[in-house]
């Protein structure tokens, strides 16, 4: 596997740490994640997403969606049944327990989760606040107003 240095994306840039550590984890050949439960993101508008992710077996009381310190941290557990009554000859619809976390970008809120068809849903979208917002600052032709300057004395 290659190296790569980032050096010059941190040289360039300013405020994107978060994004050269995520890419150097990435980089560096973290150990595979469980897939278990499969999942899609999907772009649902210019600033929305939508996370489906197929929890056969699972009832809307036994997951939970919680937003902690900028992640999406998804948990399933199985409400004890009569498993141990029945004899099943195959058994592929997995019901373990699981904890999916998905990292989210700054401003990024999740507005609703619906579970539906083995499938839970959960919408996503970024709301930038207007202090945040690109604006226009007009240049001025008159010349500069003087700053209050205040001259340092030299000691002798």
């Amino acid at each position: 596997m290659r190296n790569f240095d980032l050096a010059p994306l941190y040289r360039a840039t300013v405020g994107f740490d978060q994004v050269a550590d995520l890419m150097d984890r990435v980089l560096a050949g973290e150990p595979a994640q469980n897939n278990y439960p499969p999942y899609n993101i999907e772009k649902t508008d210019e600033s929305a997403w939508r996370i489906s992710i197929a929890v056969a077996g699972f009832g809307a009381d036994d997951l939970s969606v919680e937003v902690r310190e900028n992640a999406l941290i998804v948990t399933a557990r199985k409400a004890e049944d009569d498993t141990e009554s029945r004899t099943f000859l195959h058994r592929g619809i997995a019901t373990r327990a699981f904890e999916r976390r998905f990292h989210l970008a700054d401003h990024v809120k999740v507005t609703g989760a619906s579970h539906l068809d083995g499938m839970l849903h959960i919408d996503l979208v970024r709301e930038v606040p207007e202090a945040l917002k690109p604006r226009r600052i007009e240049i001025s032709s008159q010349k500069p107003q003087d700053a209050n300057l205040i001259e340092e004395k030299s000691v002798n």
